[in-house]
């Protein structure tokens, strides 16, 4: 499948709130834009701290009550292999921040499953490609996501995909069980390159003073395998919503405040 990469754009907060507030109302926005349109809309999200900021300032906007969740599908980019209900999981901290605030159907909520779910994270992911199987097609076997959210790790982590392992060289599958990961917890499933390239649009959001030299190593071309946030580019567009704490290495003729 023919793909054409657009350039990575940066649109810098002062502070880490700022960002999350930010980048939840354009996601809010859009998903109105869409919805009141008719169109159904796949968004991965991503945990992490961050992550789970902009979905906490997505459920407190009001602006949450303009979209139609009813044609929003919720899936995840990566997940901690333990029960549902443990603090590390990132479906349990976006239920708490967005999901119980929204009438979105229960049935669009599309959990990696648990291990009171399934015997190991390896039957985790065949279960999670055989569910992103169920809305896509022959071609591709998972829903075109308009956007798929990511963080950025110290190392460069994107997802559970991390530098120099065996996992980021996936091609021919959609998700892969992670174990031995160089973050705790170490047991984990993830999407791979394949399906987050696909998105129509990758957004980054990056926060901290420890993320600037990955972010910058990622926007001057390093190597995926070294760098994964350095591969990971959508469709249409793939911005880094940055705070700037964590914007001392980005070029200015990246930066895009217009977005």
């Amino acid at each position: 499948m023919a793909q054409m990469w657009t350039e990575k754009r940066v649109v810098i907060s002062p502070d880490a709130p700022t960002l999350a507030a930010a980048v939840a109302d354009r996601l809010l926005s859009r998903l109105a834009r869409r919805t009141s349109a008719g169109k159904t809309t796949h968004i991965a999200l991503a945990g992490g701290q961050i992550g789970t900021a902009v979905l906490r300032a997505a459920g407190a906007s009001a602006q949450r009550a303009e979209v139609d969740w009813s044609r929003v599908h919720l899936w995840w980019g990566d997940e901690v292999f333990a029960s549902r209900s443990d603090a590390e999981r990132h479906e349990r901290a976006a239920r708490e921040a967005l999901i119980e605030r929204v009438a979105i159907p229960a049935e669009n909520v599309h959990a990696i499953p648990g291990s009171d779910d399934v015997d190991d994270p390896d039957a985790a992911a065949l279960a999670y490609a055989s569910e992103l199987a169920d809305y896509g097609n022959e071609e591709q076997p998972w829903p075109e996501f308009y956007v798929c959210f990511l963080g950025v790790g110290s190392d460069g982590h994107v997802a559970s995909l991390f530098p120099d392992r065996a996992e980021i060289q996936v091609t021919d599958r959609a998700v892969v069980a992670v174990r031995e990961a160089p973050k705790p917890p170490a047991v984990r499933v993830t999407l791979t390159r394949p399906v987050i390239n696909s998105a129509r649009c990758v957004w980054l959001v990056v926060s901290g003073t420890d993320k600037a030299a990955a972010l910058g190593l990622a926007l001057a071309g390093a190597s995926y395998e070294t760098v994964p946030a350095a591969g990971a580019k959508g469709r249409k567009k793939t911005m880094l919503f940055v705070d700037e704490a964590a914007a001392a290495n980005v070029p200015g003729e990246l930066i895009d405040q217009d977005f």
